[in-house]
This record gives C-alpha cells, structure tokens and sequence, in this order.
C-alpha cells in the first residue's frame, strides 16, 4: 500500500494492516508462539526451538521489533527478546474487534 494511499483509510485499519504484515510469515508466527509460551524473556535459545539459521531468525526479530510487538535487551554478547505486553494487548484488542460474529446464512442467503 503506497503511502499516499493511508490516508484514504482510518488509523485503526492502518494499525491492524500494520500488525497483520508484520507477523504474516510463518517464522515470525512461530516466534511469537515460543516467546509467549515461554512467558519469559529468550536469550539465542530461538534456533534450537525453531531450526532456522541464525541470520534469519535476527531478521525476523528485527521486523518484529520494528513493529513494537517484541521488546529486547543487550545483555554482553546476547541480546534477550520477550514479548511488549502493552503493544501485544494492543493488537490483540484490534484483531478481536476486526474478527467480529457474522451471521449465519445457511438459510438462502448470499453464496
């Protein structure tokens, strides 16, 4: 989406296609799901659990970090990432109001 075209949508479709692009990928969807499963911060233990190379495991923590769902910090030569609480709690509001019930249209409707 070219960036003259945001502005033809509200903030909140902005953020929730900001946050969809930033985990649409399997890898960054598995490294979501092991640092909330650890529930604690992860130090390089990423490419044991997942088994992907280094290189692209930094990328994707990268996008991810870039997009605020993921926090980390320098500790010597590691860098430990976890999950922003504030950002994920964000997000996950805006998935949940965009995923709304629809109606049921097994009685003739539409398709």
């Amino acid at each position: 989406m070219g960036a003259t075209k945001t502005a033809l949508f509200s903030k909140k479709q902005n953020e929730l296609a900001s946050m969809a692009k930033a985990i649409a990928h399997p890898a960054r969807i598995a490294i979501l799901q092991q640092l909330v499963s650890a529930n604690t911060c992860i130090c390089g233990d990423l490419v044991e659990e997942l088994g992907l190379a280094q290189p692209t495991i930094s990328q994707h923590l990268k996008e991810l970090k870039q997009a605020g769902i993921i926090q980390g910090t320098v500790e010597g030569t590691s860098v430990c990432y976890c999950i922003n609480p504030l950002i994920w709690n964000k997000y996950r509001a805006l998935f949940n109001s965009f995923f709304v019930a629809v109606k049921s249209l097994d009685a003739g409707g539409c398709c």
